[in-house]
């Protein structure tokens, strides 16, 4: 990996643009999908394979703190709370409506199974109007109280949104000492939060909501510090090496003391993934790859969780051996991909571009 250049790219605005992290990003978000898959089918993680899949969120929280602080710590002050909030919904509000029209659907025209007893219109209807504004809503039993039952992943967004606000009435503002502290404070209740509940895997139900909290207020907090302390370490691992490198964390075995090592990793080992991403050199060749794996991360991630319902229900039904799951889960996963990217051509970016268009003439 001696050939290629710093990975930072120029862009439009100025700023350089971390190409290799958004690789990371979409390799994040197919590992969320793979894991998805494989907890319907192993419900006891330490035999699944992706078992710690679901810490790919607290590297998304990780990589999240990062770029908002690279992107808006130097023009908060002159931006502007509105303006702030009007971007960062035009950034992540369409998808959510998406995903909750998907989940809808899915919902109500799962091939395999209707929607459970006692879910009608009106109810149904509630479910699809707390997921379109992010408003917790934990009712259904069958899909084990989920936060958001009709696109259960939203619950990440649902904490996404809460950093954004902190972010822009306190966090820009502290001097990085302070943060340093804050970050500190949030490592100590992060490892709490594990030793208490075994894991680090809560924050999409009702009965671990606060997890949630946990697993965003350090993350988040912690890729801030990565920008503000610059830490970004310049190496040539290249866009393949880190990615093995992330897939070392969101696959690793589980460990005797499991909740322990999910805390190194959260802690230590993703802000240092966001470093060595930050500063690795990327070859030419891989711009592109890079670029659509992190255009692809999100619609992928808010559009895949419905078609796991229907997954469940197929494994419930035929039960499926483990040969033809080798086959199935594969497929599946490359045509959620395929709808991910879907929805990034035919939506996402067109109506970002348009919201994004109206926002500039209104001023």
């Amino acid at each position: 990996m001696t050939a290629g250049r710093a990975q930072p790219l120029a862009v439009a605005s100025g700023k350089q643009h971390f190409a290799i992290l958004d690789g990371l990003r979409g390799i994040a978000a197919i590992v969320v999908v793979i894991f998805h898959f494989m907890e319907v089918v192993f419900t006891d993680y330490s035999k699944n394979f992706a078992g710690h899949g679901f810490l790919a969120v607290d590297f998304f929280f990780c990589l999240s703190g990062f770029v908002i602080a690279y992107a808006y710590d130097d023009r908060m002050a002159t931006l502007g709370l509105r303006d702030f909030f009007r971007a960062r919904l035009i950034r992540l509000h369409p998808l959510v409506v998406l995903g909750a029209v998907l989940g809808l659907l899915t919902f109500l025209l799962d091939p395999l199974m209707g929607p459970p007893a006692g879910y009608g219109f009106g109810k149904t209807a509630l479910l699809f109007a707390t997921t379109l504004l992010m408003i917790p809503f934990p009712i259904i039993a069958e899909r084990y109280f989920n936060l958001f039952c009709l696109n259960a992943p939203a619950w990440s967004l649902f904490w996404e949104y809460i950093a954004n606000i902190f972010y822009a009435l306190i966090l820009w503002r502290l001097r990085r000492n302070v943060l340093l502290i804050v970050a500190l404070a949030a490592a100590v209740i992060l490892g709490f939060t594990a030793y208490r509940a075994g894991n680090l895997m809560g924050g999409w139900s009702k009965d671990s909501f606060w997890d949630g909290g946990a697993r965003l207020f350090y993350s988040f907090t912690a890729g801030m510090l990565v920008y503000r302390f610059r830490l970004i370490i310049p190496n040539r691992l290249g866009f393949p090496g880190v990615t093995l490198l992330l897939l070392a964390g969101l696959l690793m075995p589980y460990f005797p003391l499991n909740w322990l090592a999910e805390v190194l990793v959260v802690v230590f080992y993703f802000p240092l993934l966001v470093a060595l991403g930050a500063g690795a050199r990327l070859v030419p060749t891989l711009e592109k790859p890079c670029s659509f794996s992190g255009k692809l991360s999100y619609p992928l991630y808010m559009t895949h969780y419905g078609f796991i319902w229907i997954f469940a229900h197929y494994l419930e039904q035929y039960k499926p051996d483990m040969s033809t799951l080798a086959v199935v889960i594969p497929v599946s996963t490359l045509v959620l991909i395929g709808i991910g990217w879907l929805a990034m051509v035919a939506y996402d970016q067109p109506v970002r571009n348009y919201l994004s268009r109206h926002r500039r003439n209104k001023k």
